[in-house]
């Protein structure tokens, strides 16, 4: 029998906090979610207060993977320490993102090219974690073209769980993700360390196509993340974000603010919800310019105003 693939929500800055995650798990839960990501540095620091944040969770959301990044491997062991405690699933590294403003630093994929470091760092955080959580990396395919070399040096890590958002870091999500380069990364998984899950990011948009690519590719799951803005229902793949009316919708949208209110009060500024407005106010007509007049709202009193006086127009 084929296994079952694991569905994974992506860590996605400002995004994925817990707010959004419980609406998730309200409308239909992936079988894991990550955390936003959390700067290692930030959280040893004087800043821990505003960094901490990130980490927060309820029972709703879980089980929940920590995922972090970094420049000092010190930082990373008193962190990996820190999150079993506070109840984590597992611990995550970030190796793959490709923000210039975290690269310049040589954090995140800049430590492709830093193996040294990049090494540093993974013996560091297995060192505050003691074998007591699964640990994984989430990285690319490489810096400017596709490198095995680096898959493989991650493989022989002794890694749970390697994510390989299937593309370069040059190409950031320009192109379409190369789905057919996780079959060299099965098979150097096979060959090199047989017990690490392999989990494919990039472009995959539902739960048929991500069977689908689980089955070909010989994947234990995928993970997806930019998906969950066209279908917040994505993960009961059934498609039936399509029959939600401009009503249910609305309310939604309304039960997302008033938890946002609720769990950040003034510490995240009301323009946050923005970036959700798109995923809630969409597929109805006057759709776009309702978004405009909402993105404008200044407080959380103004734009559930707005959103109550839409629902009995």
């Amino acid at each position: 029998m084929a296994k079952k693939p694991i569905f994974i929500l992506a860590p996605m800055d400002d995004v994925t906090d817990t707010v959004f995650r419980q609406i998730i798990a309200y409308l239909s839960p992936p079988d894991e979610f990550f955390t936003e990501f959390v700067n290692v540095d930030g959280l040893q620091s004087p800043g821990r207060e505003q960094v901490i944040k990130k980490l927060k969770y309820t029972s709703t959301d879980k089980p929940l993977i920590a995922q972090i990044w970094g420049r000092k491997p010190e930082n990373y062991e008193k962190t990996a320490s820190e999150l079993v405690d506070m109840g984590f699933d597992g611990v995550d590294i970030n190796m793959g993102c490709p923000v210039k403003t975290v690269t310049k630093n040589g954090c995140c994929s800049a430590l492709i090219s830093n193996r040294e470091l990049a090494k540093e760092i993974i013996d560091s955080t297995k060192r505050g974690l003691k074998g007591r959580l699964p640990f994984s990396v989430k990285t690319r395919l490489g810096q400017n073209e596709i490198d095995y070399s680096w898959i493989e040096f991650l493989l022989r890590q002794d890694l749970d769980r390697l994510t390989v958002h299937a593309r370069t870091v040059k190409e950031m999500s320009k192109v379409p993700a190369h789905w057919d380069a996780i079959l060299e990364v099965v098979r150097l998984r096979d060959e090199i360390s047989p017990k690490t899950q392999i989990i494919l990011n990039g472009d995959i948009t539902s739960i048929k196509q991500g069977s689908e690519l689980a089955k070909k590719y010989n994947l234990d799951g995928v993970m997806i993340g930019r998906g969950i803005f066209r279908d917040p229902l994505l993960f009961s793949g059934n498609n039936s974000w399509e029959s939600y009316s401009k009503k249910q919708k609305i309310e939604l949208y309304i039960k997302h603010i008033k938890l946002f209110r609720k769990t950040w009060g003034e510490s995240r500024k009301v323009h946050v919800l923005n970036k959700f407005c798109k995923i809630y106010i969409e597929g109805f007509n006057g759709a776009k310019e309702f978004r405009e007049q909402l993105m404008a709202a200044e407080s959380y009193d103004e734009l559930l105003k707005l959103l109550d006086k839409s629902l009995i127009q």
